[in-house]
């Protein structure tokens, strides 16, 4: 009878049990009704979570009625929702108000430096502001935004007979992008300096064809008429890397350098910087290796190198991982290369991957110095891949210089849906370079083009004769990236051509140049490449001649004409003298009728950002 009672027991807890396990399903959606892709639905105290598809859909499996989802998203106020009894749980979130204040900073001798906006939620404004005392000024804590962008000095129009060359190192970054995405979902326009159209542009994947030859990466190439002055041309350069299967991909040797500082103590800091991390452990293999390097007030040695077949034992220590102190961003980055460099793979992935929200503010924290540290290393085999995390205090600036100067890529982490795009749908291109120093040199033919134009790359910008230095460092590929470069192009004969081509007077000491007789050609252009190989110091050479027919904008590709949208989203948000006629709607349209395969969404994604920042700019232009 006991043994009945027993047995009968355990059944109702297996049947309890597998009542209570089940998955719930959902929509979340704005106040306007809107569905919002890449919410995070979280279980409350578990790393279990995902997010919202496309659609603003989800599902999530739980084990109990008990539990409670927690629903996040940048600009927009948390939601709780216990489960109980539930199947299907929609969500409706409301904007987090956000309001902009002035913060004075006040010099040491009493002077008013400046005025800086402060965006802030009205919700959490409380208590008078606190005052506190620095080396040589005064400021309010509180409301206090120290985010940091480097200025940009836009490329402007160049005559080809006085400078036929155009030299510029390849981006992968991707920063600007998701950064600007997640100041239009919590209610800003993006700052000056923060749009970088390069980046905006290599966001996206585009389709083009696969290197079949010896070269790592193809080159292809498309002109056509520009949609935002049909005056000009626009010419478009894509790169494609080599695809690599994964189980073909070299071993690795990563370090995780993870900032614990104070200043991560938030929902869109550390947490989603561990939940990013889970992704990224579960796609390595029994041959990779990881170590975990931690700092704030001081660094650390969290794990030593540990195979890819105990991910648990990372996943623990990951866990473990709590925010608190100051930011010994230098002792940090000295002792993750130190660790690379004592478990250095021949042959390998030696790769340090800095996951942070760049508030270097205690030790080496200079921007020349670590650029230097940074450039050392890159020599000796160790790359680096930055990761960006919240914001408030964002240092965009300086996590950008360390991943150029380390042969390495940058991206922004704003939800996890970005981070499985970045560290498993992208696993190849964001950790594991099949070309470095690759440079672009296009000579243009006076006779075909009166003026171009470089659109973004204005930090990517070299001299001419950087191209053949060899010892000049530039921009990396990885397995399966495509990169993307536009140009305007002002032709021969252009009507408008003297609004933007200023004249000077004729050269006293200098003789004019004859060029050369190339009137019967139908060159537009020769585009140059160089390259290395990981493992090579010396460059190989790619060359193609671009000529033939311009086609009409509409006759155009779909990644040419979705590329270009992009840019001129980019030229609308830093409100570029040279966007043209172009505005929102044109815009709007140009996106949807170019978006072709968009199977995770990110092109929907981007004509929702559109609509957004049309309405915070007609707020603006309003005074609201």
């Amino acid at each position: 009878m006991r043994r009945l009672a027993l047995l009968l027991g355990m059944f109702m807890v297996v049947a309890v049990s597998a009542f209570s396990q089940r998955y719930i399903t959902g929509q979340v959606s704005d106040e306007s009704g809107s569905v919002l892709p890449g919410v995070n639905v979280v279980i409350k105290n578990t790393t279990i979570g995902v997010v919202t598809d496309p659609n603003g859909e989800y599902q999530i499996k739980v084990n109990s009625e008990n539990d409670v989802l927690v629903f996040m998203f940048i600009g927009m106020i948390s939601q709780e929702i216990k489960v109980e009894q539930r199947n299907v749980i929609n969500v409706m979130m409301k904007s987090d108000a956000v309001e902009i204040e002035e913060c004075v900073v006040v010099s040491g001798l009493g002077g008013k430096v400046r005025g800086l906006n402060v965006f802030k939620s009205k919700r959490e404004r409380k208590g008078p502001p606190m005052l506190v005392r620095g080396h040589s000024f005064v400021a309010y804590e509180q409301d206090f935004n120290t985010e940091s962008y480097a200025g940009i000095s836009e490329n402007g129009y160049k005559q080809v007979t006085s400078e036929p060359l155009s030299t510029f190192s390849v981006d992968v970054d991707r920063a600007s992008y998701t950064n600007v995405r997640r100041f239009l979902n919590q209610g800003q326009l993006p700052p000056e300096g923060s749009v970088r159209i390069e980046e905006m542009i290599n966001y996206f994947n585009y389709d083009y064809e696969e290197p079949e030859k010896e070269h790592p990466f193809a080159v292809n190439s498309e002109m056509a008429t520009c949609p935002w002055n049909d005056e000009h041309y626009l010419l478009k350069v894509g790169l494609k890397g080599k695809e690599i299967e994964k189980d073909n991909l070299p071993a690795s040797n990563l370090v995780f350098l993870i900032d614990v500082s104070g200043s991560m103590n938030a929902s869109n800091k550390l947490p989603l910087l561990k939940s990013s991390f889970r992704l990224l452990v579960n796609e390595l293999r029994d041959e990779d290796y990881v170590s975990i390097v931690v700092y704030a007030g001081a660094a650390g040695l969290v794990l030593e190198p540990t195979s890819g077949q105990n991910k648990k034992t990372i996943l623990d220590a990951l866990d473990k991982l709590q925010a608190g102190g100051s930011t010994a961003g230098g002792a940090g980055l000295k002792l993750a290369y130190a660790t690379a460099k004592e478990h250095f793979v021949e042959d390998g992935n030696n790769r340090i991957i800095l996951a942070t929200d760049g508030d270097f503010n205690v030790g080496e924290s200079s921007n020349a110095s670590m650029e230097q540290l940074v450039a050392d290393e890159r020599d000796n085999g160790i790359y680096m891949t930055v990761l960006g995390f919240g914001m408030g205090n964002y240092k965009d600036d300086r996590m950008e210089i360390i991943a150029d100067k380390g042969n390495g890529n940058y991206a922004y982490i704003d939800n996890l849906q970005e981070a499985q795009k970045t560290l498993v749908s992208e696993f190849g291109g964001t950790l594991f370079t099949i070309a470095k120093d690759v440079k672009f040199q296009i000579e243009f033919n006076p006779e075909q083009v009166l003026a171009y134009r470089l659109i973004g790359y204005e930090n990517r910008l070299l001299n001419d004769e950087d191209f053949n230095d060899d010892t000049r460092d530039a921009g990396e590929i990885g397995a399966g990236h495509t990169v993307t470069a536009l140009y305007e192009i002002i032709p021969q004969g252009a009507d408008d051509a003297k609004k933007w081509i200023k004249s000077v007077d004729e050269l006293k000491y200098q003789k004019k140049q004859k060029r050369r007789n190339v009137a019967m050609s139908d060159d537009w252009l020769t585009l140059k490449l160089r390259y290395k190989r990981p493992d090579e110091k010396a460059s190989n050479l790619m060359e193609y001649v671009i000529k033939g027919d311009v086609d009409a904008f509409d006759e155009a590709s779909k990644d040419f004409r979705f590329a270009a949208s992009v840019a001129a989203f980019g030229m609308i948000l830093s409100d570029s003298k040279y966007k043209g006629d172009i505005d929102y709607e044109d815009l709007k349209e140009m996106a949807k009728e170019s978006r072709g395969n968009d199977e995770d969404g990110f092109k929907a994604e981007m004509i929702r950002l559109i609509k957004t920042a049309e309405s915070l700019s007609s707020q603006v232009a309003l005074g609201k």
